[in-house]
This record gives C-alpha cells, sequence and structure tokens, in this order.
C-alpha cells in the first residue's frame, strides 16, 4: 500500500509524523495516530470542526475550502485563517507527502 508523510504540530510544539495510506483522510490518519487536538467528532461527515488544522507548509497547493467547509471551520475555537481546513477533507494523495499541519484549538 502506497504512503504518504504527513506531520502534525501540537498546541504544546510537539510534532507527530505519520505514514498515511493514499486515499485516506489526514483526519483518520490523525486519529489512528493519536495526534492530541483531532477529535473528528462527526466521523469525518463535514459536521463538526473538531479536526481543524492550519496548513503550515505543502508540496503542491491545496484547493482552497468548500463553502460547507468554511461554515464548520467558523464553528472552532480558533479563528479560520486562509491555512484553516479541515482535516476530513484532506485526502492523502502521492503529491502531498511531507505536508505539515499544525492543530487547531476546537
Amino acid at each position: 500500500m502506497e504512503t504518504i508523510k504527513a506531520s502534525w504540530i501540537l498546541e504544546d510544539g510537539r510534532t507527530v509524523e505519520a505514514q498515511v495510506p493514499v486515499g485516506h483522510t489526514l483526519m483518520e490518519a490523525a486519529l489512528a495516530n493519536n495526534v492530541t487536538g483531532i477529535v473528528g467528532e462527526c466521523g469525518g461527515s463535514l459536521a463538526c470542526a473538531t479536526c481543524h488544522v492550519y496548513v503550515e507548509s505543502s508540496p503542491i497547493a491545496l484547493d482552497g475550502p468548500s463553502a460547507s467547509e468554511r461554515e464548520m471551520l467558523e464553528l472552532g475555537v480558533d479563528a479560520p485563517t486562509e491555512a484553516s481546513r479541515l482535516s476530513c477533507q484532506i485526502v492523502a494523495a502521492p503529491a502531498l507527502s511531507g505536508i505539515v499541519l499544525r492543530v487547531a484549538r476546537y
């Protein structure tokens, strides 16, 4: 199974790195790797903001959030920025290997 490397920067500054299977969301990978601060309360159905992240760096430009995703981002504790995404909406693809995400508070 092909994987990509992803990293999450936690609120305390620690970093969690993981190999993520292509086709899985970065929320699924965060939960599987016990990334503190990612809850995924809605299971990835775009109905909460408990997987809010800031894209610190990405090897390719990501598409912006959909209107529904932007609405959910407004519900989080941390204000959304241009770098905000819900990690349930980012699917691991080979071109994303090396992506770095900062976990937002929810």
